[in-house]
């Protein structure tokens, strides 16, 4: 499995018991959806490996209790702590609407309602306090605040969003 064709579930924080349980922070906004998996993919090194899970349950609202076949002491926990956790994408429920995972609009076109066609989505700066669309167009590169206000609709048929943006943001990176 790919890294590529996964997406990133959470990460190994702290061990829990002698008996080789993990606490798994979660990148999620519905921890439960996660609370009875079979497996997961473990970042080790540059693969993917399987792991498979004994048992788990929801610790604290976002923290994911995990036992995995085969980890049994705290030196096995300890082996794998700081570990990042994957899942194929297929695994992502489908969401509607305006609602998008990140990775799914990366090459969407960006529209708004009154300049037209702004560019194409690069990526997803999401290291700043608002996520930030990275919109290319020809090449100059544009920001794009991900403000749920700013989006009128998310087009997947024809891989766009249009927007209501601030009057001058666009012209802030052209002229």
């Amino acid at each position: 499995m790919r890294k590529e064709d996964c997406f990133y579930l959470g990460k190994i924080v702290s061990k829990f018991s002698f008996k080789g349980e993990v606490l798994v922070k979660l990148d999620t906004d519905e921890p439960a959806l996660y609370e009875n998996m079979e497996s997961v993919f473990l970042a080790l090194g540059r693969n993917l490996v399987p792991f498979f899970i004994e048992q788990s349950s929801l610790h604290k609202s976002d923290l994911l209790r995990i036992k995995f076949e085969e980890v049994d002491t705290e030196a096995d926990a300890e082996a794998i702590m700081k570990t990042e956790l994957y899942l194929p994408l297929e695994f992502l429920p489908k969401l509607s609407g305006n609602k998008f995972y990140f990775h799914e609009v990366i090459g969407f076109s960006i529209e708004d309602h009154q300049k037209g066609s702004i560019g194409t989505i690069t990526a997803i700066n999401d290291s700043t306090a608002q996520a930030l669309f990275e919109v290319d167009r020809d090449g100059t590169e544009i920001l794009i605040p991900m403000n749920d206000h700013f989006i009128l609709k998310v087009d997947r048929e024809n891989q766009k969003i249009v927007m209501d943006l601030p009057e001058g943001l666009i012209d802030l990176y052209i002229d």
